[in-house]
């Protein structure tokens, strides 16, 4: 359980390095010039190097499908309510997809490896992979419609680089193409100057955020969704699928994970209240260190 700790909290510095940022220099530092180059520069590398970190198998391809089934089910769930539960456009957006984006990546992946160890990699890995295709799909789109229409939302996906280098670096990675090692140096430390950025957005937005000002009808159904609704979704399909039972935890802790940054970037580039939906990592991560323990003990049921 220490090592589950430790893989939580140390991620936790460089947000408070962030915090501590925008507390002390205030408007000399530029949230939203942070989000352009860590969104359409960055993130190019974090996802060239994820992808082609190590071959992909054909055959992982079922466990990041069953992850995205559930998705989907989870999301016409959230249709059926959010619209009846928030009728300002930028709550509505929020409310429809920020629970299904959770932080498969800079918290799944080593979380996963300090319950199932390293074996559970190459499939982390691949669920992470459908995630970002949902962050980038998906979360584009809804936290698009919080101020673009329809049209100006679907045409905002297919204008950021990181679908396109996903596309790419799959095909590349099922034709067998195997960078060297020079290249794969500098894919991570374009990828690790990513996520570093990450988390520190994340604390330059915290500041400032006052989670008293939020709509409390949000946060419930958030936290509900995210920590009660997802997770019976999850426990109940998974029950009915024949998989590894490592598999099937992977892929259960990786829906259970807080709410990810990428949320607070793209609500950010998108002008979709970023400072509410920082609340909201913020609070799902808290209660995270707890929900964690009741999700662990529950893996040998599933």
């Amino acid at each position: 359980m220490s090592s589950i700790i430790f893989s939580i909290l140390s991620i936790y510095l460089f947000i408070v390095i962030g915090y501590i940022a925008k507390r002390s220099f205030k408007e000399q530092i530029d949230d939203r010039t942070i989000t352009l180059l860590n969104v359409y520069f960055l993130q190019v590398f974090l996802t060239f190097w994820g992808l082609l970190l190590r071959p992909i198998d054909i055959t992982l391809f079922y466990a990041p499908f069953v992850y995205l089934v559930i998705v989907i089910i989870a999301l016409v769930v959230s249709a059926l309510f959010a619209r009846k539960l928030f009728h300002e456009k930028k709550e509505y957006s929020i409310a429809m997809v920020a629970a299904l984006i959770g932080n498969t990546g800079n918290l799944g992946i080593p979380l996963n490896i300090a319950i199932f160890g390293e074996s559970s990699i190459p499939y982390t890995t691949i669920v992470n992979l459908m995630n970002i295709l949902v962050v980038y799909t998906l979360g584009v789109y809804f936290y698009s419609r919080g101020t673009f229409s329809v049209k100006e939302s679907l045409k905002n996906i297919l204008r950021l680089p990181i679908l396109w280098a996903a596309i790419i670096a799959i095909s590349l990675s099922l034709y067998g193409y195997r960078p060297n090692k020079a290249i794969m140096d500098m894919l991570m430390m374009g990828a690790y100057a990513s996520i570093t950025m990450q988390l520190i957005l994340f604390g330059i937005y915290l500041y400032g955020t006052k989670i008293r000002e939020i709509n409390r009808t949000l946060i419930g159904w958030i936290t509900a969704f995210k920590f009660l609704l997802l997770p019976i979704l999850a426990f109940v399909i998974l029950s009915f699928v024949e998989l590894d039972s490592m598999i099937k935890g992977i892929i259960f802790i990786e829906l259970l994970t807080p709410l990810a940054i990428a949320n607070v970037n793209l609500s950010s580039l998108y002008n979709c209240e970023p400072k509410i939906v920082t609340a909201l990592v913020m609070i799902t991560s808290l209660l995270f260190l707890g929900v964690i323990f009741v999700g662990v003990k529950l893996l040998p049921f599933i």
